[in-house]
């Protein structure tokens, strides 16, 4: 009964915009500065009721919350850091551009190029979370904590998810041991890195699995512990900058299946893609018309990378594909794999070099 109260009392603050007063727990100027980012998602989303878990999408009139609204509704995280709010774009993950992105990793740096912040928090939707997470992991150029976080269930749903996510987000962006350890996603109770995060289940609230990696560590208590740290080039290690950048090179996923033929390879190129990212079947293995469109794609300079369908493993070198002048994806899957080629596309074209950005990073 007492955590049906506190649910629903939740989704009363959120739907009608009360502001709940906070207690720091310490003197604000000992406290670090933290600043939130919110971009939408359905963390910031309430639905018709309460029982309205995944049917409250644009087609059930979805509303999205303020920053401010998001803040005053979970008090607490004002215990852990002196907050600050910003609403960079107010949208479902499945609606964001590559401009988003762009406009995003711009005031993250802008952000933490500062004295006066000393890590920030950034609230997404879940269905892009990992290519967003991967891609500021990229292009951050800062040690100083930056933490994504979802919700799966919407604010005003039954148990939210999204108030717990949200304050040990703030919690482990405001810890001195998050420093350095490249750009996390905080959910579940659960910090994974960028580079391993994977949305494994389609709506659990236990979606977000590191399957190659494992996870960097778990939130107890608000507090993170962490088993591990990333050994791949992240954020400030990296090589590549989109300070001047207002669009990316066009990269394309293709998808493979029994019996697939190279029609969509085919269109990717007439399209004007620089850069095919091939989710073949088990390890990068495609049908001979697939490798025929890819080998043509190729011949017209189009870098192509050869990935897998499958959710974990590695892709390594194989004497066709190399043959074929093609890079492995090694440990990204397809979606990942389009981020880093994207990135690396502003930096060269060379076959050997895309192929060293893939093995570091």
């Amino acid at each position: 009964m007492k955590l049906l109260i506190t649910s629903l009392a939740y989704a009363m603050l959120l739907m009608f915009g009360a502001t709940a007063a906070a207690a720091p727990a310490q003197a604000e100027n000992a406290k670090p500065n933290i600043a939130i980012l919110a971009t939408g998602g359905t963390i910031a989303s309430r639905g018709a009721d309460s029982m309205a878990l995944t049917d409250y999408g644009s087609n059930a009139g979805m509303k999205h919350l303020g920053i401010q609204t998001m803040i005053d509704a979970v008090p607490e995280v004002k215990k852990f850091a002196n907050i600050t709010g910003e609403q960079v774009f107010n949208v479902g993950s499945s609606k964001l551009a590559i401009e988003n992105w762009l406009i995003l990793a711009k005031r993250t740096n802008e952000l933490l190029a500062s004295k006066d912040i000393d890590g920030v928090v950034i609230t997404h939707g879940t269905d892009t979370i990992e290519e967003t997470a991967y891609f500021l992991n990229l292009v951050v150029k800062s040690d100083k904590p930056v933490v994504l976080v979802g919700a799966m269930r919407p604010a005003t749903g039954l148990s939210a998810d999204g108030p717990l996510n949200l304050a040990n987000a703030v919690a482990l962006a405001a810890s001195s041991e998050a420093k350095n350890k490249g750009v996390m996603v905080c959910m579940n109770d659960q910090i994974s890195s960028a580079f391993g995060v994977m949305k494994m289940n389609t709506t659990n609230a236990a979606t977000f699995q590191s399957p190659n990696t494992g996870y960097l560590g778990y939130m107890q208590n608000f507090k993170p512990f962490f088993v591990s740290a990333p050994l791949k080039k992240h954020t400030y290690q990296t090589e590549f900058d989109v300070s001047d950048l207002t669009t990316l090179p066009r990269v394309e996923v293709n998808f493979t299946t029994l019996g697939s033929d190279g029609v969509l390879i085919d269109a990717a190129v007439a399209a004007g893609a620089k850069g095919i990212v091939n989710a073949g079947v088990g390890h990068a293995n495609v049908p001979a018309a697939t490798l025929k469109s890819l080998q043509e794609a190729q011949k017209k300079g189009v870098l192509i990378v050869v990935g897998s369908r499958v959710d974990s493993g590695i892709v390594t070198p194989t004497t066709m594909h190399s043959k074929s002048g093609f890079v492995s994806a090694m440990m990204h899957n397809a979606q990942k794999a389009r981020v880093l080629l994207m990135l690396a596309l502003t930096k060269t074209n060379n076959v050997m070099e895309i192929q060293r950005i893939f093995d570091e990073y």
